[in-house]
């Protein structure tokens, strides 16, 4: 799958990592730019830059990481044209269908090809996978992925209606995956392909718990057995590196700090506004006076009267004094480890329908023999 050089060529598909909620995958083709809001790239930039690095744009605005593809990248960079299945469906679907390498596994529908990518390179070279899609344009597409990214020899497409037309293989497959918007009009179909010689598995995926019922009902006229349904949702958590929570006792002693700081400014601005109002009638009968003398006496205690004006500030002096008292320093708290769920995660609702389907063993020719005997007599 993919390429497996350690640097990148022309014609290889690498993920481009911008951000964790951006990211997308590119053709390395010589002659092509790549611009985003992290830069200005030209394709023959990348060509023989070991995977995994990390390059700087031309013009300065940013950088990016060149990834190897892998199911899991492929997964959150694909192009959607159907709704895909997410990590945590396709691990459990993998491990429930017991789907290993050298497996032969059916999958219908196609869609965007995410289920697709990861049973291929579990199965390797040794398994085969069947995949179908009513949707033509889509299987086209899907298939042109698939010989882009080195699979088709283990995949193979067929745009199929299986719910009406069947499959195209018979009795010779190890499980089976129905996402389809009517799963159970596909059951008897998947009951023929799969293997007759052993206990063989079936998933089929539904959005609603309508559907389950449906298909369930399906899966018993069929004589599946071990019916159950899953529901798998994906929590991912983030660690936090946050300062540690205060005791109450710092709170409560605080909050009466603050309570006596602001009384002690309501005292302050009644004194001051006491002492501007005396001010304001000492200027009064000052200005009086210099009115009834001549004019140069007067400049003279208008000089006196602003240089008293000018003494009246040792007490805002005082007050920047007392908003930077050492003592109401506090030192930085000790930080603590907090993990906090991620808000936006990468899923969906889905119910996921396992059964298992279990060979009806012939009886012997001895059996039938003793039967016999046992009838004529």
């Amino acid at each position: 799958m993919w390429s497996t050089n350690r640097q990148v060529a022309a014609g290889d598909v690498v993920i481009i990592w911008q951000t964790r909620e951006l990211i997308q995958p590119l053709l390395i083709t010589p002659g092509k730019d790549f611009n985003s809001r992290f830069g200005h790239y030209k394709h023959v930039d990348f060509i023989g830059i070991p995977y995994g690095s990390k390059v700087g744009s031309r013009n300065g605005k940013g950088f990016i990481h060149l990834l190897r593809p892998t199911p899991e990248l492929w997964t959150m960079a694909l192009p959607h044209r159907t709704q895909i299945l997410y990590l945590a469906d396709i691990a459990f679907i993998t491990s429930w269908l017991d789907i290993r390498r050298g497996s032969r596994v059916i999958e219908a529908g196609t869609g965007s090809g995410s289920f697709s990518h990861s049973v291929a390179r579990t199965i390797g070279s040794t398994g085969h996978l069947y995949s179908y899609e009513f949707h033509e344009a889509r299987a086209d597409k899907a298939r042109e992925e698939f010989v882009r990214h080195g699979i088709e020899d283990i995949v193979t497409l067929t745009h199929r209606n299986v719910c009406k037309d069947g499959f195209t293989v018979e009795n010779s497959v190890d499980s089976v995956f129905l996402d389809l918007p009517a799963p159970w009009d596909a059951v008897e179909h998947a009951k023929k392909a799969l293997r007759k010689d052993c206990p063989t598995r079936i998933c089929c995926f539904s959005p609603c718990i309508e559907q389950v019922l449906r298909t369930v009902n399906a899966l018993n006229d069929a004589g599946f057995t071990d019916i159950t349904m899953y529901e798998t949702l994906l929590r991912p958590h983030e660690v936090q590196h946050l300062p540690a929570p205060l005791p109450l006792s710092h709170i409560i002693d605080k909050l009466k700090k603050m309570e006596q700081n602001r009384e002690e400014k309501r005292l302050r601005q009644i004194a001051n506004a006491s002492k501007r109002k005396r001010e304001d009638d000492l200027k009064g009968l000052e200005a009086d006076k210099r009115a009834r003398t001549e004019e140069s006496s007067a400049l003279e205690d208008n000089n006196d009267q602003e240089g008293s004006t000018f003494q009246a500030t040792p007490l805002a002096s005082a007050n920047v004094g007392f908003a930077t008292d050492p003592s109401q320093v506090e030192a930085p708290p000790a930080k603590v480890n907090l993990a906090k769920a991620s808000p936006e995660v990468r899923g969906h609702t889905s119910y996921l329908t396992f059964a298992r389907l279990v060979p009806i063993s012939n009886p012997t020719a001895e059996n039938i023999e003793g039967d016999a005997v046992a009838t004529s007599s």
